[in-house]
């Protein structure tokens, strides 16, 4: 990270890359509240870089979800992986194909929802709401 920080200054993607590996690192060593702020921190620069709405945002959203969904905090989780599964469903309407994590994304934003204690059918509406009610489900 700091090399590359060095190298390619401190808003470069790479950064963002290079702070989500070292927060899974820290994920997968249980240092939960540690690996947040670099995840946060990721999302910010691939937003700056990127756009907000493009697959590599949509990853970093992902993470972050993930993360606070692990530390027990689905409601802030959910808006997150809300937006995840929104950016894929756009990236079908302009492209006309399926990203490779939309799917996942779709599974991702009901496990949030379902921890959050909605109904199945709840969890359709909301999941079509994102989609624009497509029968991509």
């Amino acid at each position: 990270l700091a090399i590359d920080e060095q190298s390619f200054g401190p808003e470069h993607p790479y950064i963002a890359r290079d702070l989500n590996n070292l927060a899974f690192l820290l994920g997968a060593t249980n240092r939960l509240a540690e690996a947040e702020p670099l995840m946060r921190r990721a999302l910010a620069i691939a937003e700056r870089s990127f756009g907000p709405a493009h697959p590599n945002v949509a990853v970093c959203l992902n993470n972050l979800a993930s993360l606070l969904a692990a530390t027990k905090r689905p409601a802030e989780a959910e808006p997150l992986m809300r937006r995840h599964v929104a950016i894929f469903a756009q990236f079908k309407l302009a492209t006309g194909h399926d990203h490779p994590h939309f799917r996942d994304a779709i599974q991702n934003h009901r496990e949030v929802l379902t921890v959050m204690g909605l109904s199945g059918p709840e969890i359709e509406a909301r999941i079509g709401d994102v989609l624009g009610n497509e029968a991509e489900r």
